[in-house]
């Protein structure tokens, strides 16, 4: 009883996500409002029922519908062979997901939080990422490694670490990082259906976080091509890239720069490698500065990449230094006024705009460029 009170509840939370057939048959025009949550959840419920080999294991993805309820109904749905509650380990089952992918399954790893792979990093790296270039490709490696990314709230210094750099600098992973539920549910299926392994980031405070989609969204047939990023806004003065949570608050920051008469082009990153260079490049060339957005640490980060891209490959074109915002150079801060002194804030964002619009390359640089 307690099932078919969990699977009513289920269907009824999705209902109001599920696009509206016209009279014609088709979607409906008209977007709808979802949830990070239900975007990562569907994408799995449709992945897992249009693959039998698509499955999925962590520490109470089953049983307890997921630590964040990602997996909520999904067990009663696929069974308990498909959707495998594990012990404490992630060095175990992890090593058993790599397997899995070996023998040709579609293993969906999920990590409580991201923190914890660190566990199994030898699986991720030695295992899952070389195989592929040490077998000469004739053993192909599909398995998805997911959870949530980066700082939540006061959870403290080991549980508050953004991996993007970290895993986007091993060659034979990808790494995704949504935003947006639209960016939720076509990168999961992308990373499901990838022949590689996928290290896709999410972010715990957006997991409750709604946004609109649109019927092609809603498809069961949508899916995102890996390593392309999306301008979220167009802007002529600056170019700002972030990904995860950052885009959200590099799309405030823009309304707030908009005011001071700055046009700033968002560029929503997705996916952090492979990392879109042309669609970043083509963006800097237009508006002639760039500002990076990450809540990681800013040695050896994302940000520092794409500005060292931007140097290599448009530097007559920038008109002001470019700018960096990261996090602290710190271990996470436990406290709550520390913590939020440790990530980048709007008016971060808005300051180093604002910098970079007034402020043009020395005139040495330039007499010696």
């Amino acid at each position: 009883m307690l099932g078919i009170i969990r699977q009513k509840a289920f269907g009824q939370s999705l209902q109001r996500i599920r696009p509206v057939a016209s009279s014609w048959g088709g979607y409906s025009s008209t977007s709808k409002q979802m949830m990070v949550r239900e975007a990562l959840n569907s994408a799995l419920d449709e992945e897992m029922s249009a693959d039998p080999k698509v499955l999925l294991m962590g520490e109470e993805v089953g049983e307890y519908q997921g630590a964040y309820k990602i997996s909520k109904g999904l067990l009663e749905k696929y069974g308990p062979e498909r959707v495998l509650d594990t012990p404490i380990t992630e060095a175990g089952f992890t090593g058993i997901g790599v397997g899995a992918a070996f023998y040709g399954l579609k293993p969906i790893v999920e990590f409580m939080t991201f923190n914890f792979s660190m566990q199994a990093i030898d699986h991720i790296i030695n295992s899952a990422a070389k195989t592929s270039y040490m077998s000469a490709g004739q053993i192909s490696v599909p398995i998805v490694f997911r959870g949530p990314n980066g700082a939540a709230a006061g959870v403290g210094a080991q549980h508050s670490q953004c991996y993007a750099s970290w895993y986007a600098s091993c060659p034979g992973l990808k790494v995704l990082a949504p935003y947006s539920s639209e960016d939720a549910r076509g990168l999961l299926k992308a990373a499901i259906r990838d022949p590689d392994p996928v290290v896709f980031l999410e972010n715990e405070l957006l997991y409750g976080e709604s946004f609109p989609v649109s019927a092609e969204v809603l498809d069961s047939s949508f899916c995102l091509p890996i390593g392309k990023a999306k301008i979220e806004r167009e802007g002529k003065d600056v170019t700002i890239t972030a990904f995860s949570k950052m885009v959200g608050y590099a799309l405030k920051a823009a309304e707030i720069l908009a005011k001071d008469g700055i046009s700033a082009e968002i560029i929503n990153l997705r996916s952090i490698r492979p990392l879109d260079r042309p669609a970043i490049n083509a963006s800097v060339r237009k508006t002639n500065r760039l500002v990076t957005v990450e809540e990681g640490f800013p040695q050896h980060g994302v940000g520092a990449e794409i500005c060292a891209s931007i140097i290599e490959d448009s530097f007559g074109y920038l008109d002001a230094p470019v700018e960096r915002i990261t996090g602290a150079d710190v271990p996470m801060p436990y406290a709550a006024n520390l913590e939020r002194m440790a990530l980048p804030q709007v008016d971060d964002i808005v300051r180093a705009a604002r910098r970079a619009c007034y402020r043009s390359v020395p005139m040495a640089a330039a007499q010696s460029y």
